[in-house]
């Protein structure tokens, strides 16, 4: 079975974790970020009582939480403080959030960096932000014990307020913050050993409480990165050449430029951190005259060693690749699938594969950058501070200790804002007329210079026995490695063949929860497609691919099987082995979307029919069970209506129920574009869709009905933001075939696809 990384599977709270390493493939950068002079001006004032980094109570009693993840429209800043106060005891309307700064003390307290992603961070942070908060209630408790001269074992602590039932006393927290009696400080072991609330004594979680950033963001006083404003500032626009990466840029004439009024200068990049290349950025004094200037420049490129690729050169790349027996690293490696091949009554082969996508988050892409003496001050709404900082330290030239991240809101972010390219333009620029500048990507910008969702082919083999058991399965996925592209190696995976460290967010979801005695997973990396189009997460991951494989394929094997494709899934999450825990809390979404959907229950018109997947997104470690049933009707055409998406989810423990039913929906709306609308291609190594015009996201008209099942079991908390992404694309496929008996394996699916298929 295959190992994953210690950061992402931690049971329990690390909470003297080291520092986060950080390293490019160019500089090899750490980030410090300490003892240096000037750099506290950038953090807040320390207020009067501080019983944890993630808050403070100030003396008007108000509690204000640091949230040290990007907060990008999924509210998480305001969950953070949802479970601050539901063991701090504090009133709702004393509650206020912040942002974090990228001083390694807000590092995530398992993953030990400041990282926003993969649905890990109510998962990851709940232990610590609820023992921050019983830390800071026992604290208090202590001092009003001490001021009202009764044992602190006597008081009771609601909404903000410290009674002292038996003499009828009380404290305000405001009362024991000027009192200046609550000092109280707790060890590493202490903050362990505190006994946390139970499921049944919780007042706060599980309550849809009005959430605390709402009202800035529709006043206007909440600020982006788009927002940010300095003395003096500069704008810079990006001028970016035709190949995705590697070309160069040979001269620049600027001799048209200089006529825009405003014009400051044209600043070649020369970005030593390989983010990236063939890049210039115009100054000027307006945004509006920086773009007159950019479009003004007369630029020479030579395009380098990608300028002939296509997404059809990708995908052959990719099949070479997979036929080569000696190519990529084991995942999982259980049994013998190759002997269990041989031996199998009936052997199924399939390509599924997926194309380049894109994130296209509304704010576009922006940075501003400050030189304050020494100190490189960035602001910008960013999903990985930690590596950020040491990607603008490496575009500055300078030590990542002197590099301060002022963390803004994100007008969006779905995986795009973990990677720093719109820092390297602003720093340099601002470095080169010395003063700050903004820049701000346009949005044919951000579309063609996107860290993509790579392009993946996937070949799935599979075997069934006599009693239509599914007895073996062969699974190679090849795609670029938008992780190992960062250089992190905690961030990648010993392979179980020993080649070396894997890319497992590019197989995640692979290693399922269905007993399969022989099951082998390959992790191919596509060198081809890693250069030419430099990968990152885009919501969902790697699951967002497998298992648009393996539900497909699953379905398939079914079908062969003559079995009914939702009962065929329960027989194989019997909890088996590693299985046992996992499995049946799948079983349980399952049945559960099932039901809800009355799935089987009803005869169908022709044309139309239901298809279901269930997944263990993201990672295995970190699972959410999550199941879907699709209904769609097929027209003669290959034309597919999605009528209805039913969607079960398992969440443990939720702190905020309205806010988990609206980012299940979102995820799966976010599944159902990618499922049917979203590619992009590649072209001469560029990507061709510049807009919204020809990259063609969900429509509003195009929304099916949605039903959200959540299942709230009093486990550990799991992400909602990604999981059901994945489960829409297979069950919609799956719903194709039931509908049409069309069996589509590439991804969006198109009504040629479809009616291609049906002739088939």
């Amino acid at each position: 079975m295959n190992k994953h990384i210690k950061s992402v599977t931690a049971e329990t709270t690390d909470l003297s974790r080291r520092s986060f390493l950080v390293g490019t493939a160019a500089t090899g950068l750490v980030l410090g970020y300490a003892g240096v002079p000037g750099i506290g001006e950038a953090l807040a004032a320390p207020s009067a009582f501080e019983p944890s980094v993630w808050y403070a109570i100030a003396p008007d009693g108000l509690v204000t939480v640091t949230c040290g993840k990007a907060d990008m429209g999924q509210h998480i800043a305001s969950t953070m403080a949802q479970i601050v106060a539901e063991e701090l005891g504090a009133k709702w309307s004393d509650m206020r959030v912040a942002l974090a700064s990228n001083d390694p003390k807000f590092n995530d307290p398992v993953l030990g960096a400041q990282i926003t992603g993969g649905s890990w961070s109510t998962m990851m942070n709940f232990e610590a932000m609820s023992r921050a908060g019983a830390a800071g209630r026992m604290a208090l408790s202590e001092g009003a014990a001490a001021a009202m001269g009764v044992p602190a074992s006597e008081l009771v602590v609601r909404d903000s307020m410290i009674s002292h039932p038996k003499s009828k006393k009380q404290m305000s927290f405001a009362d024991v913050v000027k009192s200046g009696k609550a000092t109280k400080t707790f060890t590493p072991d202490e903050l362990k050993a505190i006994k946390l609330k139970t499921p049944d004594q919780y007042t706060m979680i599980g309550v849809s409480v009005p959430q605390l950033d709402i009202p800035s963001k529709t006043n206007g006083t909440a600020k982006y990165g788009i927002d940010v404003m300095l003395p003096g500032m500069a704008y810079g626009a990006v001028v970016t050449p035709p190949v995705r990466f590697g070309a160069t840029v040979k001269s620049v004439d600027d001799s048209a430029a200089r006529k825009v009024p405003g014009f400051i200068k044209a600043v070649t990049l020369d970005d030593k951190t390989g983010t990236t290349s063939g890049w210039v950025v115009a100054v000027a004094s307006t945004y509006a005259n920086a773009k007159k200037a950019a479009q003004a420049l007369k630029i020479a490129y030579e395009g380098g060693p990608n300028a002939k690729v296509s997404s059809q050169s990708l995908l052959d790349e990719a099949k070479r690749l997979q036929k080569l027996e000696d190519s990529g690293q084991f995942f999982v490696k259980d049994g013998d699938p190759a002997a269990a091949f041989g031996t199998a009554t009936k052997v199924l082969e399939a390509e599924y594969t997926t194309s380049i996508n894109i994130h296209a988050p509304m704010e576009p892409m922006n940075a501003t950058a400050e030189f304050k003496g020494d100190i490189l001050h960035i602001y910008s709404g960013n999903q990985f501070a930690t590596r950020s900082g040491a990607i603008a330290a490496g575009a500055a030239g300078i030590d990542p200790k002197f590099v301060v991240m002022h963390q803004m809101w994100l007008g969006g972010g779905f995986g795009r804002r973990l990677d720093a390219d719109m820092m390297i333009p602003a720093v340099q620029a601002a470095k080169a007329i010395g003063k700050p500048v903004k820049v701000i990507y346009t949005r044919e910008n951000d579309m063609t210079m996107d860290f993509s969702r790579p392009l993946t082919y996937q070949k799935v083999k599979a075997g069934v026995d006599g009693d239509g058991k599914l007895v073996a399965l062969s699974h190679d996925v090849v795609s670029a490695w938008p992780t190992a592209r960062w250089g992190i190696p905690d961030f990648l995976t010993p392979s179980v063949d020993k080649k070396g460290p894997l890319d497992s967010f590019t197989v995640n979801g692979a290693d399922f929860f269905y007993t399969v005695p022989n099951h082998h997973v390959r992790a191919i990396k596509n060198e081809m497609a890693h250069n030419a189009t430099p990968s990152g997460q885009l919501r969902s991951v790697a699951p967002g691919w497998t298992f648009w494989a393996v539900e497909s394929m699953i379905d398939e094997i079914a079908a062969a099987a003559g079995k009914d494709p939702a009962q065929f899934r329960i027989s194989l999450l019997d909890g088996a082995g590693k299985n046992d825990g996992g499995a049946q809390r799948l079983r349980n979404t399952l049945l559960a979307a099932m039901g809800l959907a009355g799935y089987g229950s009803k005869k169908l018109p022709k044309g139309e029919g239901m298809g279901v997947a269930c997944v263990s997104s993201q990672e295995r470690a970190t699972a959410s069970w999550t199941a879907c049933v699709a209904h769609v009707a097929v027209a003669s055409s290959g034309e597919v209506t999605v009528k209805k998406l039913t969607v079960a989810t398992d969440v443990g423990t939720q702190v905020h129920p309205d806010n988990i039913r609206a980012q299940v929906e979102g995820a799966a709306l976010w599944g159902l574009s990618l499922a049917m609308y979203e590619k992009a291609t590649l072209k001469d190594g560029g990507i061709e869709q510049t807009n919204f015009d020809s990259y063609t996201p969900l429509r509003m008209s195009q929304v099916p009905e949605v039903a959200i099942a959540v299942i709230a079991n009093g486990e550990k908390a799991t992400g909602v933001g990604e999981p059901a992404v994945t489960v829409i694309a297979p069950a919609i496929g799956n719903a194709i075939f039931n509908a049409s008996g069309a069996r589509v394996r590439a991804l969006p699916i198109t009504a040629e696809a479809v009616k291609g298929a049906m002739k088939a």
